[in-house]
């Protein structure tokens, strides 16, 4: 049975930082990409940060560029999200998905979620 468990959420001023972990099992870690995702109340979930099986390529959504690191450790079967100078609009609850081999930018190819972890950014 596949678990993607996600820890790391709670409230921050803006400005401040959070680091976001989500721990699989199940699965063959390695063999999966991995992708951050996030819903703000009312809205669609959307794609944050994504990165490959081996950790090499990281890629981003504009809106947290340069702010935002996605990073892996296939020994522990994490993957993190460190997140700095966080503003109000970040706040949503933060999902992790994998997909194995390839990342994804859509919710819909992603084959695995977490339950969440909710992150509230205060001005």
């Amino acid at each position: 049975q596949v678990q993607l468990v996600e820890s790391g959420g709670g409230l921050v001023q803006a400005g401040g930082s959070l680091r976001l972990s989500c721990a699989a099992s199940g699965l063959t870690f390695s063999t999966y990409a991995m992708g951050w995702f996030r819903q703000a109340p009312g809205k669609e979930r959307d794609f944050v940060a994504a990165i490959t099986t081996g950790g090499r390529i990281p890629s981003y959504a504009d809106s947290v560029k340069g702010r935002f690191s996605i990073s892996r450790d296939n020994a522990k079967s994490t993957v993190y999200l460190q997140m700095n100078s966080l503003k109000p609009e970040d706040t949503a609850v933060y999902y992790c998905a994998a997909r194995q081999w390839q990342t994804s930018t859509e919710v819909s190819n992603m084959r695995y979620w977490g339950k969440g972890t909710l992150v509230t950014v205060s001005s």
